[in-house]
């Protein structure tokens, strides 16, 4: 549970916190102070102009009001127009985040900074543990907010041997009044996060922190400090040691995203199209159907809502993760008039069984969950919330809600191109896949296309029907959802209802009721029986209530395939030759993790992007996000874990580890 931090302002209007009695920033100029210690002692208005790569990192150990970040952006902003820098990354720690509106009174003593403070304070998350990625100014910048210890965060971050940062702010409350950060676990994990050459810069003077520096690799040396300071640390890791969290099965390699070819139409090619176009990638589209949204993305109303539960492991924090970006994404979007229905009402999940009551009240009892993102609900108070007359309880997720899949498929689109126009290619079916010398060239109706330096198979249920695809293990669950007409009683209904299924407010006089699952099947046939099937699991939860009864008959349905794994997480990254991994690999299946012998891999630059289920809405947005940011060695929004559950390899490798391979 991340609790918030408790803090007054003192008589100077600024912000102290109580837990540990220091101040957010000095009394004198916080601005000015952040300013000297931290970018000048850092040597970044030099360094922003002379970088070699297209990013640059920052990483710090202390949030608190943001001020660093903020005075970064805003220096940043007014680098050279030479600078070879097109996005800034800014990598922050915080145990104890600052209340939101604690944040805004403390952030109005910097006039100057007041339109990046806005942007900062709209996206600024709800204390939930793990990685927030915010994303300003269209991608240029980037702020990875982790909530949490910064001793178990950084461990967290997936990182190759060549690390990551370019410049550490060592901040946070002073040494002797937080003993805990400052250890030489600190201090180590930054030099095996740097890339060569990073340096750090850090207010204090403290001996133990100078002799854990240089113990860790950096070469220090003191400097005058700010103001009445008289001296503070500053340093330089002049070569990286090669180390690594990522263990080789779960890397992946960076490419060289010249001439990129996508095969799919859904909302998951919309937003790889979006994040490959945020850093100036061209794509060229090859879409089956005549149009966008034909197939698992073709629903008139989609539910956007995360599957959380008791525990905060892998599931839980990629979901919540990915629906908290998701959201702030689709916020966007209709901020810049991108069209899509959509209605952040809330999701209601009931407690329809006493399964499912259990498994709701574990939910709300386990504390890992701000309210803001769920919460119990009696049934009055579910009552209110959704305006029917429901006889249950159960969890609400306020900020949930439905959108137009098809609709918002088209407008993450249209936002793409309108950042590079893209090629798009439909009635045009892929059979088959071929990589030559000059590259893979993808082959329909015996015509060649191509080459491509890359190729993204994001096709749904069809992403295994191709050579090279054939055993990544997809199976397909076909579902049907129902359209309703509604009753003056149901047509009160203000939030999305789950039960076993689920069922959306009324747009233009019907609900989406579903969904079926049958699995193993690829089928998009509209069948009757399913609808029976639909109308009969809904009055079976709410016989009797003014609300069902209201209801008038089915009117058209629509049907589509779910595409799964057997863990229940989407596949991305590039595809691998199973016999390859298992060879290379099998070690693992006798309890060793050494002694690999990797080959090269024969399907380099071909991707898969798949496996999304029923939570593509929720999670396609920081799913390819995170793609594309590992193929550009970037950061990346999820943590090592989710990382290497969302790894092509995964299956392969939890079959060797358990003998079954």
């Amino acid at each position: 549970m991340i609790s918030n931090a408790q803090i007054h302002f003192n008589d100077a209007g600024t912000p102290v916190a109580d837990n540990f009695d220091d101040v957010y920033f000095s009394n004198d100029d916080g601005l000015a102070e952040s300013n000297y210690v931290f970018f000048e002692q850092n040597n970044l208005p030099e360094r922003f102009n002379n970088h070699p790569r297209p990013h640059f990192v920052i990483a710090e150990t202390g949030f608190g009001t943001g001020l660093n970040f903020l005075n970064s952006w805003a220096r940043f902003n007014n680098r050279s127009k030479d600078s070879n820098i097109e996005r800034l990354y800014f990598i922050s720690f915080e145990k104890y985040p600052i209340k939101l509106e604690d944040l805004k009174q403390a952030l109005k003593a910097w006039p100057s900074l007041q339109s990046l403070s806005d942007q900062l304070c709209e996206q600024y998350p709800m204390a939930l543990q793990g990685c927030h990625r915010l994303e300003f100014e269209q991608g240029r910048v980037i702020l990875d907010l982790w909530f949490g210890d910064v001793q178990a965060s950084l461990p967290q971050i997936a990182y190759k041997n060549k690390g990551l940062v370019d410049a550490w702010y060592l901040d946070g409350f002073a040494p002797s009044k937080n003993p805990d950060m400052w250890q030489q676990s600190l201090f180590d994990a930054m030099a095996n996060l740097s890339q060569s050459n990073a340096t750090f810069a850090t207010f204090t003077a403290a001996g133990f922190v100078r002799r854990g520096l240089q113990e860790a690799g950096f070469d220090c040396k003191k400097v005058k400090g700010y103001g009445r300071k008289r001296e503070m640390v500053i340093g330089q890791l002049e070569s990286a040691t090669p180390h690594q969290t990522t263990p080789t099965y779960f890397q992946q390699n960076k490419a060289s995203l010249d001439n990129v070819a996508i095969i799919g139409g859904g909302i998951a090619t919309s937003c790889l199209l979006y994040n490959l176009a945020k850093r100036g990638v061209k794509a060229t589209l090859f879409c089956e159907d005549d149009a966008l949204a034909q197939g698992a993305s073709h629903n008139r109303q989609g539910a956007v809502y995360p599957n959380l539960q008791s525990e905060f492991g892998i599931p839980s924090e990629f979901y919540a993760h990915s629906f908290l970006y998701a959201l702030r994404f689709y916020q966007s979007l209709a901020q810049q008039e991108y069209n899509f229905a959509h209605q952040w009402c809330g999701v209601l999940l009931q407690s329809v069984t006493e399964a499912k009551k259990l498994q709701h009240h574990k939910i709300a009892s386990s504390s890992l969950y701000p309210e803001q993102l769920i919460k119990s609900v009696t049934t009055e108070q579910a009552q209110k919330i959704s305006s029917i007359d429901t006889p249950y309880g159960g969890l609400f997720i306020e900020q949930g809600g439905w959108v137009s899949p098809p609709e918002l498929t088209q407008a993450v689109f249209d936002a793409a191109n309108d950042l590079v126009p893209s090629r798009a290619h439909f009635n045009t079916c892929i059979d088959k896949l071929e990589r030559k010398q000059d590259g893979w060239y993808l082959i329909s109706k015996e015509t060649e296309i191509g080459p491509f330096s890359e190729v993204f198979v994001c096709a749904g249920e069809h992403s295994d029907r191709f050579e090279q695809t054939k055993d990544i293990g997809i199976h397909g669950v076909r579902g049907q959802v129902s359209h309703i007409e509604a009753g003056e009683a149901s047509e009160k209904l203000s939030t999305v209802l789950c039960h076993k299924g689920y069922f959306t407010p009324s747009q233009n006089g019907q609900h989406c009721m579903g969904a079926t699952f049958e699995k193993h099947s690829k089928s998009r046939q509209i069948k009757e029986q399913d609808n029976i099937t639909n109308r009969e699991q809904l009055a079976n939860f709410y016989a009797g209530t003014e609300f069902d009864t209201s209801l008038g008959g089915v009117k058209s349905a629509k049907a589509a395939v779910r595409c799964c794994f057997n863990d229940h997480t989407p596949m991305i990254g590039q595809v691998q030759q199973k016999e390859d991994v298992i060879q290379a690999y099998r070690n693992l299946s006798k309890g060793k993790s050494y002694d690999f012998s990797p080959q090269a891999l024969p399907h380099q630059g071909l991707h898969i992007v798949t496996g999304f289920g029923a939570r593509g809405l929720c999670t396609a947005p920081m799913v390819t996000e995170h793609l594309v940011a590992s193929l550009f060695e970037e950061p990346l929004p999820f943590s090592e874990r989710v990382h290497e559950a969302l790894h092509p390899s995964r299956l392969y490798v939890r079959d060797l580890i358990r003998n079954k391979i």
